[in-house]
């Protein structure tokens, strides 16, 4: 009998009589945790003050910590559409904080990250905020995830929006948002959200991932945990209630920190922590108007809703043992809208035949002296390009923008904004972060550098404020 041909032949028949899109044990598992309104000083490795982030830390620790990583837009849907399909949110229509009213939602023709790893056979589940359409066809059963458990949108669109704090119930629900709902696969199972519901969420969210990965340990999958928290109106669960020095909103991050620890245990309880890229990151930046309920900005300039480096910049982490070196930071630019093509590249997946912004990031995780692939990085605020980055320099183009007026609010209830303005401003981000001091007149070139990078970007994005449509923008889904 000629062994090594008998062998040949059953390691063949085996392989074919496994499902199509089955793959090998070693194919990379993917865990994606992705919070709400929490700022880039909001983690203790990012200089948080107040309460502690313990499992954050130690993420960091065994991992890499990313300075200069970047949202594409400081706003909940046009965020959450950049990170799943690797597009800035302008080039596939998805802008703004999509309601109950909304009749767009993430068109079909985007692949999703969960469609990305489906062509190899991944399982798939996304838990938390979705914002990409409520209306089932654009819910994440239709969009490349198996499983799904969350909130179609914020968790302040319902009647007790905090602006609506001193009208009657009645009149909340007439002038206000419905009722919010809690959706399971593409169930409503809660058609009436309650405070007490909002109070287990994280640990809801947290549950389902948990479980998610012990149910598939044996193959590999990637988990979307889309953290309502900690986005106002702020709720925590009793076992992290008044746990913080810092009040309703450490205690908040601190339930955060305690879900991320969770899904690192689970990992490492069954035998997946060498073999699973975590990430963890934000939306966008903290709601400066709420105060004391809002997260902190730590250095930079603004937040929420700008496009000043408090309201892009966030803070990023990656953990995978024994392929990120511990311990290290990486101070290049890389953004939400590489997270995409990365995972591809990963998971050995092709990407789709159409256009995307990211750029695989690879490099920068692995290595200790890699440069951004990024030439220019640009700033969207609706539909107006209203800054770009190349190197460490970032030009502002005049725009108007949101500014607190006075002092922010207090306990839930938020502050006004203001409308700031800014004419054309170049900052050297390396030296000042803040973007306080305007180097424009000592750097004609550099101006004239990004002007031109620019324009290139308008010609394919678009541009509200030069009336221009661009040639690579592409139509959301429709109801």
């Amino acid at each position: 009998m000629n062994l090594p041909r008998l062998l040949v032949f059953s390691v063949f028949a085996l392989f074919a009589a496994l499902p199509r899109g089955t793959v090998a044990a070693d194919q990379p598992n993917f865990v994606i945790i992705f919070t709400d309104d929490q700022g880039y000083g909001d983690v203790g490795c990012f200089g948080a003050e107040g309460y502690k982030t313990p499992n954050l830390d130690q993420m960091a620790a065994e991992g890499r910590k990313f300075t200069n990583f970047y949202v594409s837009q400081a706003v909940c849907s046009a965020s959450r559409v950049a990170l799943l399909t690797g597009c800035y949110n302008v080039r596939v229509g998805i802008g703004g904080a999509l309601n109950h009213r909304s009749t767009i939602g993430i068109n079909a023709e985007e692949m999703t990250l969960g469609e990305l790893v489906k062509q190899k056979g991944y399982a798939t589940a996304a838990y938390g905020k979705w914002h990409l359409g409520y209306q089932q066809k654009f819910l994440p059963m239709q969009h490349g995830f198996d499983d799904y458990f969350g909130l179609p949108y914020s968790n302040d669109m319902w009647p007790y929006h905090p602006a609506y704090i001193n009208m009657s119930d009645e009149d909340k629900k007439k002038k206000g948002f419905p009722d919010l709902p809690l959706i399971s696969g593409n169930k409503v199972v809660n058609a009436a959200v309650t405070p007490e519901d909002q109070t287990h969420l994280t640990t809801w969210y947290t549950e389902h991932a948990v479980k998610f990965i012990e149910d598939h340990k044996d193959e590999p999958f990637l988990v979307y945990l889309a953290h309502s928290m900690p986005h106002v109106p702020l709720y925590v669960s009793d076992k992290f209630k008044g746990d913080s020095e810092q009040g309703t909103y450490g205690d908040v991050i601190q339930e955060i920190d305690w879900s991320v620890g969770q899904v690192l245990d689970t990992l490492k309880k069954n035998g997946l922590d060498e073999n699973t890229l975590v990430i963890f990151t934000s939306d966008n930046g903290p709601w400066l108007s709420y105060g004391n309920h809002a997260g902190s900005a730590g250095p930079f300039r603004e937040g929420k809703g700008t496009t000043w480096e408090g309201g892009v910049r966030e803070p990023c982490i990656m953990r995978w043992p024994g392929r990120i070196p511990a311990g290290t930071v990486c101070d290049e630019l890389a953004a939400t809208i590489d997270i995409f093509p990365t995972i591809a590249d990963l998971a050995d997946v092709p990407l789709p035949d159409r256009k995307i912004d990211g750029l695989d990031i690879r490099p920068l995780m692995f290595e200790e002296d890699a440069k951004t692939p990024h030439d220019a990085y640009y700033f969207y605020w609706g539909r107006e390009l209203q800054a770009i980055r190349s190197g460490n320099w970032k030009l502002h183009f005049p725009h108007g923008y949101r500014s607190l007026t006075g002092e922010p609010g207090m306990d839930g209830v938020p502050n006004g904004y203001t409308q700031g303005r800014t004419g054309l401003a170049l900052y050297n981000l390396k030296n000042d972060p803040g973007e306080s001091t305007d180097v424009k007149d000592q750097h004609p070139d550099i101006v004239k550098k990004l002007q031109k990078l620019a324009e290139e970007a308008r010609k394919e994005l678009g541009d509200s404020a030069t009336k221009q449509q661009g040639a690579g923008v592409r139509e959301p889904g429709r109801i």
